[in-house]
């Protein structure tokens, strides 16, 4: 239905307005991704950044709406975000973007997306399937192991961790606030942020 359909160039200004970077955070469902950025995101604007969040459940409501959970569905997701995660960055945002993004090409795309504007922070949240499950309040990994649920990152699909990530936080050893101020204080050594005390 889609083949009669071509991208179009625009005319395009080539600026960029500096300062802008997309901080990516990566992990199993439950591992605390969205609960850390949304402490990570005040801090950020705090300091002046103009924040954009782009969490995984939000896009599916809006910009991947009527996509699954098949392979080629999630990458279409994470394709998406990163374009979406490009633009803000070049236009000087902190984007904050908390997806699961389990697959290593696809998040490779959306860093090589990004790095045409601005600085791409990837943060691999980890946590074993069997924390997160432990956290998982809405039961959605007790459906996965009865087989209630199919194609489950982390379940029966798999969940390819990063290689070579710019920060690990392992939040079964961190707290979210001391996670919070692990990746800020990452930020500040690679310049993104300004480098003052967490408050």
């Amino acid at each position: 239905m889609t083949e009669h359909i071509y991208a179009h160039e625009h005319p395009e200004s080539d600026r960029v307005r500096g300062g802008g970077f997309t901080l990516w955070f990566t992990g199993l469902s439950g591992s605390g991704k969205t609960t850390i950025a949304h402490l990570v995101g005040p801090e950020l604007d705090r300091r002046g950044h103009l924040v954009e969040h782009l969490d995984g459940d939000t896009v599916r409501t809006h910009l991947s709406k009527g996509l699954g959970f098949s392979k080629e569905d999630r990458d279409t997701n994470i394709e998406r975000i990163g374009w979406v995660a490009s633009r803000l960055t070049r236009h000087g945002a902190a984007v904050i973007a908390a997806a699961i993004s389990p697959y290593q090409e696809t998040r490779r795309t959306a860093r090589e997306l990004v790095e045409q504007f601005g600085p791409f922070v990837e943060v691999y949240v980890a946590a074993s399937v069997e924390e997160c499950a432990r956290r998982d309040v809405k039961g959605l990994y007790a459906k996965a192991f009865a087989g209630e649920i199919k194609g489950f990152t982390g379940v029966d699909d798999p969940y390819e961790a990063p290689e070579n990530p710019e920060l690990v936080i392992n939040t079964e050893e961190h707290e979210p606030e001391e996670s919070a101020r692990l990746i800020v204080a990452k930020l500040a050594e690679l310049g993104l942020v300004k480098d003052e005390v967490f408050s």
